[in-house]
């Protein structure tokens, strides 16, 4: 598991990297969107990498790898949403959206150790394929409780779903990696 650590923090960093770089050109313009509008940001990329996996010609010259960096960007701006509001003007400066991201990334990577340990890596055996159509099953997850004013009777709450988004992501970039080596 401690490959997984490794490259997990790897995966993470060129996403926080991105994620600065963007906070410096747009600032926080983010913090205004509605956690619907950013599930369906998530969504469009979800369903962008599906059809770059299932289609053999491409018109963009983006592959999965960017998608899925979009993929748990989105998601890091979800949960902070989450924990702080939705807002009518962007409120926060590159280094408070940073040690927020910071923040969410470590309870994910918590939980990613915690449900690997628990499972033995099973997602190593997985296919990128399967890891995407696990994601958009969260979105689709994820759509029925916004839709259901965030109501569950059984089910885990939105945060846990956009944390497992996350977790998929990276195992799909982990292994996006090692294909090319």
């Amino acid at each position: 598991m401690q490959d997984t650590s490794k490259q997990y923090d790897a995966v993470i960093a060129k996403c926080r990297a991105l994620f600065v770089n963007k906070m410096s050109d747009y600032g926080s313009a983010w913090r205004i969107l509605r956690l619907p509008s950013l599930t369906d940001q998530i969504f469009i990329k979800g369903q962008r990498i599906r059809g770059l996996q299932q289609n053999a010609v491409r018109k963009v010259d983006e592959g999965e790898v960017s998608e899925f960096i979009g993929i748990i960007n989105y998601c890091l701006m979800a949960l902070i949403q989450l924990e702080k509001g939705v807002v009518e003007q962007p409120d926060l400066n590159t280094e408070e959206a940073a040690k927020l991201y910071d923040e969410k990334i470590a309870l994910t990577k918590q939980l990613m150790l915690n449900k690997n340990h628990d499972y033995g890596e099973a997602w190593r055996d997985m296919r990128v394929s399967s890891l995407t159509d696990l994601i958009l099953q969260k979105l689709l997850r994820i759509k029925q409780i916004e839709d259901n004013a965030g109501k569950t009777l059984v089910s885990e709450g939105i945060d846990a779903n956009y944390q497992d988004m996350i977790n998929y992501a990276i195992f799909a970039l982990i292994h996006l990696g090692e294909s090319k080596q």
